[in-house]
């Protein structure tokens, strides 16, 4: 995975078309908007561009894009880049009343900035010209993309029904023992096959535990909250200087409930509920979802294996067919020698696709260990300093308060 580019390299003195300016790409995605009414509601986004490369229509483009819009960019990628993972997408809200918070809203917009900017970074998928697309063409032109009906879905319903059936067959077999699955035999991709499941096992579990993290800041937040109105209604009742002290005691807990659980702390002096959820509870549930593109490409990897076995398999007995029919002197051996060679490019072909996505992978794999490292690693070194600054804070607040008990409760001192 790599990290997005927040801003393109260069000295501001260069134009941004100016040859001695390296090349760069950056986009931002910002300013979600609201649109729409009931189950027709969605999010807009602004996409910006900025860049000096000469396949696009000028130094800075914005343009309006939608969730489906981001969702048919990862599609079409996905199609025509086998053997690289593509970026992962947020996932949508499976409950409806959290589609539009103004927490989800914003970690949405964050993990579609962090996509766009992977692919834009990507030394393969930021050549895609359906990239170039979707960072430029104007809404009417990306909602008749979006629609275009490619693949599976060109098909007619009653391909559909021959596919589906074709599928519970192969299983049938399988299951049954009918039909044993060809399957990949190298040690060193079962080694790997055997880390992105344990790896995903991991992600899942450490991404269960800062949620709860998160979970329990808030409730901290609110607990603190409430029993700082308590105790200020209890300072009001009593007066004279214990009332003044359980007032300053009330108002010092509400103080640190709003550090825990405000959303928007513009000094940015301790991490709260809400930096905590997106500095360190979404990046790994980020790569929860990395781990998801990786296993989409091995099952790409499998189908290529398999499709290139099958060619091979069939190839060989076209060949055996086509030598009996040459010793037969047969009329119809210039037709078996038509098919066998067109056969044989055929599968030649499915063997360079199957080795050019295990090349891929393996490049892939370097790039996402040395970024997984770099972002879990920044990940916990800010969850760490900020959880240091919180309770460094928190300590300071209560320490504050110790004088001031003090010298209304004599018998303390004694």
């Amino acid at each position: 995975m790599i990290s997005p580019q927040r801003s393109p390299p260069g000295s501001s003195s260069q134009s941004p078309r100016s040859p001695s300016a390296p090349p760069f790409l950056s986009v931002t995605v910002t300013d979600p908007v609201k649109l729409g009414n009931g189950v027709q509601a969605y999010i807009s986004y602004r996409v910006i561009t900025k860049t000096n490369l000469p396949e696009y229509q000028g130094p800075e483009k914005i343009v309006i894009r939608r969730y489906s819009d981001f969702v048919w960019l990862h599609d079409r990628l996905a199609e025509k880049y086998k053997g690289i993972f593509i970026p992962p997408l947020p996932e949508k809200s499976a409950v409806e009343k959290f589609r539009f918070s103004a927490e989800f809203i914003e970690m949405r917009r964050q993990a579609l900035d962090i996509f766009i900017n992977r692919i834009a970074s990507h030394p393969q998928l930021k050549q895609s010209e359906d990239l170039r697309t979707f960072l430029q063409e104007d809404e009417e032109t990306m909602e008749r993309a979006r629609f275009q009906e490619t693949g599976i879905f060109k098909k007619k319903p009653a391909d559909l029904i021959q596919i589906f059936k074709d599928v519970q067959s192969k299983v049938s077999d399988v299951v049954l023992g009918k039909e044993k699955p060809v399957e990949e035999s190298n040690p060193e991709y079962e080694k790997l096959k055997h880390y992105i499941f344990e790896l995903e096992d991991h992600l899942a579990e450490a991404q269960k535990q800062a949620y709860r993290l998160v979970k329990r800041h808030r409730e901290l937040g609110q607990s603190l909250s409430d029993f700082g109105k308590a105790i200020k209604l209890l300072g009001a009742c009593e007066g004279d200087s214990i009332g003044k002290v359980f007032s300053d005691l009330g108002s010092k807990s509400e103080l640190l409930s709003i550090k825990l659980q405000k959303e928007n702390d513009r000094n940015q002096l301790v991490m709260q509920a809400h930096n905590l959820l997106m500095n360190f509870e979404e990046p790994l549930k980020d790569y929860v979802r990395a781990v998801q593109s990786i296993k989409a490409t091995m099952v790409d990897r499998a189908n290529a294996f398999r499709q290139q076995c099958e060619l091979a398999e069939t190839t060989k007995l076209k060949e055996i067919n086509l030598d009996k029919l040459m010793l037969m002197r047969s009329e119809k051996a210039m037709e078996a020698e038509i098919e066998y060679k067109e056969l044989k490019a055929e599968s030649e072909e499915a063997t360079r696709r199957f080795e050019t996505i295990v090349k891929l992978m393996s490049e892939e794999m370097v790039r996402f260990q040395e970024q997984k490292t770099a972002d879990l690693g920044l990940a916990f070194h800010e969850f760490a300093k900020g959880q240091a600054k919180l309770a460094n804070e928190i300590a300071d607040a209560w320490r504050s308060l110790i004088p001031k008990i003090d010298a209304c409760s004599p018998s303390l001192c004694s």
